[in-house]
């Protein structure tokens, strides 16, 4: 499940901003969502509008909950908090040619987000919900469905749910 729109203008560039939720986000009818019926547990991105979200999950169906850093968005570094469009666009242009491998100042690459959610995809025994931001989730998705990672494919839209069955 990724979380719904966080309190921040759209423009801008956050990964590790620890936001609220925005006012309008509904939390109450996706921590009741048929889909979430049945599982045992709620792992959940450390973020506040992650955390907002669990934690009234976990509620609602009476199971345990645990942040994990693993969890939390991409890290974006010197580039966290600024308007996109400030950004360079040669920056841009060199994590476009390389999302494995390229990093904002001061952040993380794609292999690092890589590395950390198949290290937490690794400890998964049990049908669970897991909380969690679009670079994390496309990431455990793809390793759920045993595909290979592409950092640059949709997103999964803010505010939804999808059931993933994991490939033996």
């Amino acid at each position: 499940m990724r979380h719904p729109a966080p309190l921040i203008d759209p423009g801008t560039c956050y990964g590790r901003l620890d936001l609220p939720l925005h006012p309008d986000a509904d939390v109450e009818r996706l921590a009741r969502d048929p889909l979430l019926a049945g599982s045992a547990h709620v792992w959940t991105s450390p973020s506040r509008r992650c955390r907002e979200l669990a934690d009234r999950i976990a509620e609602v169906l009476s199971v345990p909950l645990s942040a994990d850093p693993r969890l939390m968005e991409l890290d974006f570094g010197d580039w966290e908090g600024r308007p996109w469009d400030d950004i360079p666009r040669t920056d841009l242009d060199r994590w476009a040619a390389d999302p494995l491998g390229f990093r904002a100042p001061g952040g993380e690459s794609g292999s690092e987000l890589i590395g950390r959610v198949t290290d937490f995809h690794a400890g998964l025994t049990q049908d669970c919900i897991v909380v969690s931001h679009g670079g994390p989730l496309r990431v455990l998705s793809a390793l759920l469905r045993g595909q290979p990672v592409d950092l640059f494919a949709a997103p999964q839209a803010i505010g939804t749910i999808v059931g993933v069955i994991a490939t033996p």
